[in-house]
């Protein structure tokens, strides 16, 4: 649902390679590969990841859209290696048919895109689809939010998350008192929670699921900082900054809800208890509290925009499930591939990627702009 800014990706997981373009992002940003490399490395890290992890090294190339450490206006292209392409090019991945055969998977994973997409398109072999619906596809979604963070940063708006909860296990943190940037606080725990005993009993929760062969979900929480009112828009269904929001976050491979705010909670409670009174304050207009989460009638309201996501197990088992035969149609147990216990702490980093797309195409909707300082100008001329 992005209007201004638009971005696409291609490549399978266990193909050549991730390729990304980043199309309608404006010129005079400061950008280097060094800097998206951050997020990539964060995105691999977290308690639960399984053995890919372990051969992949991230890095994002970038191909075009940049001279001497600024863009320019063009579309932006991202590349990422995938170093196991090395050890499927010759059989399972080849791009020229195959000197013999390759074995086909016939068994789909419940849970995941399996069943639905060889229905869809008419494939014999799985293997077709999962690659594409490889949650591997996300490394390019954070390189391509990395290059949107540089520009929010430009404009002084903080994109962070942390972990809220992993499986039953729940953090006790007040969310609505961060106000700074806690990523540096959340990358330093191993399941990027912002409560130390909290996120202890997630790791012990992770590794007993593990041992039998299982996996965990959670929730994680998305937050934004320094945004002005009115990005988004009431006049229009898919401009609502909060529908916006919500279709990237579900976009998100094995997330399952989206809310934002006080969330599920306002509806049970009054609306005398869940609306946010209006206040001067330093001689501007405010909210006195924040159970919107940022956000009213599908626009931005200057406070901390607050989304929280939930993401289910990881359909692909250890331990797999029950299955049917695609081509046989004899019971049996579903594929197995290469899997993660649980991968939450990736997907809060994920989360921040899509926050940061939807952002930087808001402010361009509202403001314009071809360069940074363009965009800037254009806002100091509001009053932003």
């Amino acid at each position: 649902m992005l209007q201004h800014l638009k971005f696409l990706t291609a490549g399978e997981s266990h193909g050549k390679g991730l390729s990304g373009i980043l199309e309608g992002f404006p010129a005079g940003v400061p950008l280097s590969e060094k800097f998206i490399a951050r997020d990539l490395a964060r995105r691999q890290k977290g308690h639960g990841r399984g053995g890919r992890m372990t051969i992949e090294k991230d890095h994002a190339e970038i191909t075009s859209g940049l001279r001497h450490g600024y863009t320019l206006g063009s579309p932006i292209a991202l590349w990422i290696q995938n170093k196991d392409w090395e050890n499927w090019k010759l059989d399972k991945m080849s791009h020229e048919v195959p000197s013999h055969p390759v074995p086909e998977v016939t068994l789909p994973r419940p849970g995941h895109a399996d069943l639905a997409g060889i229905q869809k398109f008419g494939f014999n072999d799985i293997r077709n689809v999962l690659e594409r619906s490889s949650a591997r596809e996300t490394a390019m979604r954070v390189g391509l939010g990395a290059v949107c963070r540089a520009f929010l940063s430009e404009l002084g708006i903080q994109v962070y998350s942390h972990v809220t909860q992993i499986g039953p296990v729940k953090a006790t943190v007040d969310s609505k008192g961060l106000t700074i940037n806690i990523n540096p606080d959340a990358d330093a725990s191993d399941v990027r929670c912002l409560d130390q005993t909290a996120g202890e009993a997630m790791i012990k929760h992770i590794d007993e699921t593990r041992k039998v062969g299982d996996s965990v979900g959670g929730v994680f929480e998305v937050l934004a900082s320094g945004l002005p009112p009115g990005l988004g828009s009431y006049a229009h269904w898919d401009r609502k900054l909060d529908a916006r929001l919500a279709a990237a976050m579900m976009s998100i491979n094995a997330m399952k809800s989206v809310s934002i705010g006080d969330g599920l909670d306002v509806g049970i409670v009054t609306g005398s208890q869940v609306h946010d009174e209006i206040i001067k304050k330093d001689d501007t207009i405010r909210r006195a509290t924040n159970h919107a989460g940022g956000i009213e009638g599908g626009m931005s309201n200057g406070e901390i925009i607050q989304v929280q996501v939930t993401m289910k197990p990881i359909p692909t088992l250890a331990k797999p499930l029950h299955s049917v035969d695609i081509q046989t149609r004899e019971p049996g147990i579903a594929h197995k591939e290469r899997t993660d216990a649980c991968a939450v702490p990736a997907a809060s980093v994920i989360g921040e990627a899509m926050m940061a797309l939807v952002l930087t195409d808001a402010i361009l909707e509202k403001f314009g702009g071809d360069s940074l300082d363009q965009v800037k100008a254009h806002m100091a001329a509001t009053g932003v």
